[in-house]
């Protein structure tokens, strides 16, 4: 028991409270204590009502009894839970029938659970004991929770449009393509290719000739005549032995030097290709 205490006067107004309070005010009225609810008090009859579409269904608020009430769902108090889920059902009846219609079934089910219940276990015909009444509930009400967990576990992952929004850039690209520079490490790598298969041809005729480096450019460049490009691998014949191949491959790296010929590749690792450079060929379109 609390000391009494004085209300203080309210400013502009004639009326006093009491001095001495000895009891706990039920509610504040514009500032004032109220300590009685007043007689002519009106309340609508829809006040207090109960809004069972807060709920997803019968199982979603049977688990609700269940766990607020802190209930071993194994072993589930049929009287208690089934009193209060017909007070929670009944307050919908009169206003919404049509939601409250699957709730009955659902009290219906609990109501048989609970009259199973007060009759003598049974025996099979093995002799064992019949399954409790409660079991396919229990298996129930335990999927559904364990789905309603995981739907809660998915719906705090980050969703496009509701957490986070993708950005988007526009990249303005050159309408000329740009081919990357043929590396020496490129060519080397082709000429080994060469090489490699240059090998697999044997033969066994011995002869001694000398090649000209300039008879093999002239041979390059008017092979490239008239053609747009020449693919790197096409100006090697293997047929005719390693020496030809290695003053081809000089007389390619002269005409390079000279810049008498384009040699280009579209991206890394691709073909490569032979042309004549274009004062070359204007020269000899002319």
């Amino acid at each position: 028991m609390t000391a009494p205490t004085a209300l203080p006067e309210a400013p502009g107004d004639n009326t006093t409270t009491p001095d001495v309070v000895d009891q706990v005010a039920l509610a504040r009225l514009y500032g004032e204590p109220l300590f009685s609810i007043p007689q002519d008090l009106y309340i609508p009859p829809d006040a207090l009502e109960v809004f069972l579409e807060a709920f997803e269904g019968p199982l979603d608020l049977l688990l609700y009894l269940i766990r607020k009430q802190n209930f071993n769902i194994l072993d589930i108090p049929m009287a208690g839970v089934t009193r209060q889920y017909l007070a929670y059902v009944d307050e919908i009846r009169g206003r919404n029938l049509e939601l409250a219609a699957e709730y009955l079934l659902m009290a219906a089910m609990l109501i048989e659970i609970k009259s199973r219940m007060l009759l003598p276990p049974r025996k099979t015909a093995d002799g064992e004991e019949a399954e409790d009444p409660r079991a396919e509930l229990v298996r129930r009400l335990l999927e559904y929770e364990q789905i309603k967990l995981a739907a809660a576990a998915l719906n705090t992952i980050p969703q496009a449009g509701r957490d986070f929004l993708r950005g988007q850039v526009a990249i303005e690209q050159a309408l000329a393509p740009r081919f990357p520079d043929v590396d020496l490490a490129d060519l080397q790598e082709a000429w080994r290719d060469i090489l490699r298969r240059a090998k697999l041809v044997q033969h066994h005729h011995i002869s001694r000739e000398e090649l000209s480096v300039r008879e093999h450019m002239g041979i390059v460049l008017r092979r490239l005549q008239g053609q747009r490009f020449v693919e790197f691998e096409e100006l090697f014949d293997p047929d005719k032995g390693s020496q030809v191949l290695v003053v081809t491959f000089i007389a390619l790296l002269e005409l390079a030097k000279e810049n008498l010929i384009d040699i280009t590749q579209a991206e890394s690792f691709a073909p490569i290709y032979v042309r004549l450079a274009y004062s070359v060929a204007s020269e000899t379109s002319h």
